[in-house]
């Protein structure tokens, strides 16, 4: 009896066992089988890395000129807006130099001035000279006449003849007086003249040369890596501080090289910042993939021509494009860590699209500002030397040398204080 008892005792332990085994085989096939669908239908679609940073531009500021520096207008961490002086120059040598030009081109100006009038006057003489030829050509034809009958002596006639060989000789002088002064003018006029233009471009030169003494801003941004110091006697492509602007950065993530092969550009991207975690996700797009491995590029790359070779899996940098507006909301930092996941369900295109730009990708206008002013202001030195005479009360009213020195410093501060349009930007 007991043995029958045991028996279906462990018959039921097996039916349940078996039951077990099916429900758990069950489950585990069903699992499977999700996953398949899952990995046919999504996952092989995404590619994924941690391998991912943020990286942007790294604006270095960097003087045009020599100088001393005075004034430093920005410290690291702070933030400075394009166009704003982060250092400032002594300005004594390029004042001094730019108002050696300044009168270098209105002496210049006067002397060409006196070149035009001069020709005019040399103009004048020679009609005088040709009136004074005609005079002494009639009376040598009337002394030839009289000569004849013997009504003069030829004393008189001699000095008849040597007047008229006078006469040529000043004609022909002034002629050629003339034709030498209009060598130096003619088909021009004051303001193209070469020398007023030599003597322009050189006070377009100090005019620049005095304006880049102030070292402003290309880029709205946060400043980084100051070097310079008050009192430092720099010289020009010395870096001083360089200005990351945060508002134009983006991810590179290295992918695998199996991973590349579905990847291409504009496909959707999916990224999680180490700093905020899973609950701040930001969107994106491909924008580019690089030419080359790291190891292609480093400064001591790998020699695998050798006899101790191990394969080493290599990666390919591939630029992310992010959303401005989940940047704003969420600034980052050049350098922190990103989760990087590649949605590849669009395939369509090359992998590697030679995409031409015809417009600067970056571009700035704050370096453009002084050529205009010093346009500006060669026009007004050579418009106030070309002048006529000046009545008393014009005279009253013209600038003195302070009043156009005071001119030039305003128009100088005014040039460090404007704001240019932001620098544009194409992806």
């Amino acid at each position: 009896m007991q043995t029958q008892e045991i028996s279906a005792a462990l018959a039921s332990m097996t039916s349940r066992r078996r039951r077990w085994l099916a429900a758990v085989g069950s489950v585990f096939a069903l699992a499977a089988i999700g996953y398949g669908v899952y990995w046919a239908r999504a996952l092989r679609y995404e590619q994924s890395t941690d391998d991912a940073y943020v990286n942007g531009n790294v604006v270095q500021i960097t003087p045009q000129i020599s100088g001393t520096v005075v004034a430093i207008g920005a410290d690291n961490t702070q933030f400075v807006q394009v166009g704003q002086t982060v250092v400032q120059l002594d300005r004594a040598d390029a004042k001094v130099a730019l108002d050696q030009a300044e009168a270098q081109l209105a002496r210049t100006v006067r002397e060409v001035r006196n070149l035009f009038a001069t020709s005019a006057q040399l103009q004048a003489t020679l009609e005088v000279r040709e009136a004074e030829l005609a005079t002494s050509s009639q009376d040598l034809a009337r002394r030839e006449r009289l000569g004849n009958s013997g009504a003069i002596s030829g004393e008189e006639l001699q000095h008849a003849r040597d007047a008229f060989t006078g006469a040529q000789a000043a004609v022909l002088s002034a002629r050629q007086q003339l034709s030498a002064n209009r060598a130096r003018v003619d088909g021009t006029t004051v303001e193209n003249h070469p020398d007023v233009l030599n003597a322009a471009a050189l006070v377009h030169g100090a005019y620049l040369t005095y304006a880049r003494t102030g070292l402003p801003a290309p880029v709205s941004g946060f400043v980084a890596q100051r070097n310079v110091q008050l009192g430092q006697r720099v010289s020009p492509g010395t870096p001083l501080m360089a200005i990351v602007p945060l508002d134009q950065v983006w991810v590179d993530a290295n992918f695998k090289e199996p991973q590349l092969a579905s990847m291409r550009v504009g496909q959707a991207v999916d990224l999680v910042a180490d700093l905020y975690g899973g609950s701040v996700r930001y969107h994106g797009a491909v924008a580019g993939f690089g030419a080359g491995t790291g190891s292609a590029f480093a400064l001591l790359p790998a020699q695998n021509a050798t006899g101790n070779w191990i394969k080493i899996v290599q990666r390919i940098p591939v630029r992310v494009a992010l959303d401005p507006g989940e940047l704003a909301a969420h600034p980052l930092q050049i350098g922190l860590s990103m989760k990087v996941q590649v949605d590849t369900h669009d395939r369509s295109g090359p992998r590697l699209p030679e995409l031409a730009q015809n417009v600067p990708t970056y571009s700035t206008d704050v370096f453009g500002s002084p050529d205009a002013l010093a346009d500006q202001r060669v026009r007004a030195i050579i418009a106030l030397n070309q002048s006529g005479p000046a009545s008393p009360a014009s005279a009253r009213a013209a600038p003195n040398e302070a009043t156009i020195g005071m001119n030039r410093l305003a128009t100088i501060h005014t040039l460090q204080a404007v704001n240019p349009a932001p620098a544009r930007r194409t992806m």
